[in-house]
């Protein structure tokens, strides 16, 4: 079964990754990094087919380059520079930093290792591309259309009956059924709601002229951890300084839980609650973070409503409902809402990742406020990070 090309415009990913590559291309361009694939499901199987279909797909994405309007629509966003457009211009993706095989368990192999400016623009193309592949070539797409569409039908009209009543982002690249799907999901919520703020995918913020969201993730916090000059409990003071330096202010929302959001919020110091619009929640009960994030706030003197807390942990819209409720009148409240908008079919969606393990030869983790989400290569390494952060923690509260 020989697909058509999934992913067609380098655009056709989320805006964080060009946010985190510019300053990574200002600040860390001597950094090298390994990504590795995860599927979180139990018991999912791919086939050889899905493996030769994928490695076809990053063929073709290896062969894309940017086109002039592309580079002139990414020049026009606020806070990209001009020098880092004109490095686009050159860059590709570069097939020798990819592989791809199928474990004889059925497992999926994916590695991409390469200089991370490059490395890292891999995630979003490699997770759209095996999502895609898997559901067309393991269900009958018409049938999963159908359900979707019938799901859609539904939360739009939700929305313009005043069931749900909240602002989100659709967030859906990265796990959607497909690209034809994800562009319906956007058209559709921006022309019959007035409840979509924007997506995270930039060609398709471009194509329906709405506003591309996205700041920075996990992966962006974690590449510190491979530079031996910063202390391990400090990757997010170093990273949060780096962002407000690169950006001044402008696309400021801070991600509180790479190594958990008890250690953030000591580096999230005055001038930090200051610099920054506000922060996302990704792990952790949504409700105890809030509640902690609105006190830290409000321990600076810093009036909660004037911040904006974005929640983005597996969402649904009823859980968005509730969370909204909850806050809206203590703080700013917004959500970037993936699977569930993008992939809502009659079958279960991919719980799928590409993780950044390595920097420059040194292993890398994330820890979030949710032990699941743990990913590390290195258990040893994992400890010896847990210990540091502990440490740290413990001093200074103390």
């Amino acid at each position: 079964m020989k697909l058509e090309p999934i992913v067609v415009s380098l655009l056709d990913t989320d805006l964080y990754k060009f946010n985190m590559d510019q300053v990574i291309f200002h600040k860390h361009t001597d950094l090298c990094g390994q990504y590795f694939f995860k599927c979180r499901n139990k018991g999912v199987v791919f086939t050889q087919e899905m493996a030769d279909e994928i490695n076809a797909q990053v063929d073709h994405l290896c062969s894309l380059r940017f086109k002039k309007e592309e580079l002139e629509y990414l020049r026009s966003i606020r806070f990209i520079k001009s020098d880092y457009v004109e490095f686009l211009r050159l860059w590709h993706p570069i097939r020798d930093y990819v592989t791809v095989k199928l474990l004889d368990s059925g497992e999926l192999s994916v590695v991409v290792d390469g200089p991370l400016f490059s490395a890292m623009q891999f995630e979003i193309y490699l997770l759209e591309i095996i999502n895609e592949v898997y559901f067309r070539m393991k269900y009958d797409y018409e049938t999963l259309r159908a359900s979707a569409e019938e799901r859609l039908n539904a939360k739009i009209k939700a929305f313009n009956e005043g069931k749900y009543t909240f602002k989100f982002a659709e967030f859906g690249c990265r796990r959607r059924l497909s690209r034809e799907w994800e562009d319906v999901v956007v058209r559709r919520f921006c022309a019959e709601t007035k409840n979509c703020v924007g997506t995270s995918n930039v060609y398709l913020a471009m194509k329906y002229d709405v506003t591309p969201i996205g700041t920075y993730a996990h992966e962006f916090v974690q590449m510190y951890q491979g530079i031996d000059s910063i202390p391990l409990s400090y990757t997010n003071h170093y990273a949060m300084r780096d962002w407000y330096d690169e950006y001044k202010g402008d696309n400021g929302t801070a991600l509180t839980d790479t190594i958990t959001t008890d250690l953030f919020l000591l580096d999230f110091d005055r001038s930090m609650v200051n610099n920054y619009t506000g922060v996302r929640h990704d792990s952790g009960d949504p409700y105890v973070w809030g509640e902690k994030i609105i006190r830290h706030y409000e321990s600076y003197g810093v009036d909660p409503r004037t911040k904006l807390l974005l929640f983005s942990d597996s969402l649904d819209f009823d859980r968005a409902q509730k969370l909204h409720e909850y806050f809206c009148n203590k703080t700013k409240v917004s959500f970037g809402i993936g699977t569930f908008v993008a992939n809502d079919t009659c079958e279960s969606a991919l719980n799928i990742v590409i993780k950044l393990q390595y920097v420059n030869g040194r292993p890398v983790a994330k820890l979030s406020d949710d032990v699941g989400k743990a990913m590390c290569s290195d258990e040893g390494y994992l400890e010896y990070l847990k210990s540091a952060v502990k440490f740290r923690i413990n001093r200074e509260k103390n």
